[in-house]
């Protein structure tokens, strides 16, 4: 085997972080990650301040972000778990400092300008972020594994994205879908998806025994999922949902078909586009995906009802949202960007 390569995580002490750290750490092709300290992790010097559940394991240290360092240790490969604004703004500095990067935040997902415009970004040099942006390959590997092999900047598609447009693509590639009647996706979240920050919406007392939709006609990753299915924004109606557990994401996507299909036509669509796909499971009508099949695994697991007319078909969508949203995906990118096969590392 070839040198291992270094990478290093700057946001460990998140959800996602840790779960990348975790897998990262198990990886046979890395070195162990270099952990980078953030400046809101109030001081912590070990990954098992934060998490104590990791103490007794040797340590974690968390150090310091800098960039003479990173190039002294031999860092190839920079992942960010970060906010949205942090991401934006050190992307620049390390792809100029000759590292690649993986994004687990939105910063740099959006092409268009009026699906940018949520995140209210304010860069110091528009013109080189503009450039930037052109040149970030969107890392749902099942659509754009052509284009990671040679990325710089692989943006990490949110959660709701992943479920969503994996989901959809093979319907909207074949254009089965009558586009006329829309597309409606009701999606419901496990609270870690929120991230780790508390907020009265995600205190333990509004989450337990409730049910809350959020963001309505105005959730960010909306502009993810018409960007890459190649929709019109009045094509799709996406309700977000926070579900009483931990971890999951479950979406239920209402399609009306353009012509009449059967059960069988509509399964062949699925498995021939997820055809030596490792990290998609398409389930046999009509059984359906549940949230707890996915937990803690890389897989996005797909399944639909068709009703009897033929054309109208309900495509159930499960991840985790950690995992396949988030840490999971971002190291089956990185397995593909150094050719290696896609679940190393993750099963």
């Amino acid at each position: 085997m070839s040198a291992k390569l270094k990478a290093a995580v700057l946001g460990a002490t998140g959800y996602s972080g840790l779960e990348l750290t975790r897998i990262l750490l198990r990886h046979p092709r890395l070195e162990k990650p270099l952990l980078l300290r953030r400046a809101a992790d109030n001081g912590a010097s070990d990954l098992a301040d934060v998490f104590p559940a990791l103490s007794g394991n040797g340590g974690y240290p968390l150090h310091p972000l800098s960039w003479p360092a990173l190039k002294q240790q031999g860092v190839q490969l920079l992942f960010l778990a970060t906010p949205h604004e942090i991401s934006r703004s050190l992307v620049p500095e390390a792809i100029a400092h000759g590292m690649r990067v993986i994004d687990l935040s939105g910063a740099w997902r959006l092409k268009q300008e009026q699906h940018r415009a949520i995140y209210g970004f304010q860069d110091s040099d528009a013109a080189a972020a503009e450039e930037l942006t052109g040149k970030a390959v969107y890392g749902l590997p099942e659509l754009n594994s052509d284009r990671l092999a040679t990325a710089q900047l692989v943006a990490n598609p949110g959660c709701y994205a992943t479920s969503v447009i994996l989901a959809l693509a093979p319907l909207v590639k074949s254009g089965v879908i009558d586009r006329n009647r829309g597309i409606i996706s009701d999606s419901k979240s496990g609270v870690s998806g929120a991230g780790k920050e508390p907020t009265p919406k995600t205190h333990f007392v509004s989450v337990a025994d409730n049910l809350s939709a959020y963001s309505v006609f105005s959730h960010r990753h909306v502009g993810e999922m018409v960007e890459q299915l190649g929709l019109n924004a009045h094509e799709l109606i996406f309700t977000p949902h926070l579900l009483p557990i931990p971890r999951g994401i479950l979406s239920t996507i209402y399609v009306y078909l353009d012509r009449q299909m059967t059960s069988a036509e509509v399964e062949s669509s699925f498995r021939d586009f997820y055809s030596g796909k490792r990290w998609v499971r398409v389930f046999q009508s009509p059984k359906l995906p549940e949230v707890q099949f996915s937990l803690h695994t890389n897989y996005c697991d797909l399944g639909f009802c068709l009703a009897q007319d033929g054309r109208r078909l309900v495509v159930i969508s499960c991840i985790d949202n950690l995992l396949k949203g988030a840490a999971g995906q971002a190291v089956q990118n990185m397995n593909v960007m150094y050719g290696w096969a896609e679940d190393e590392g993750l099963q």
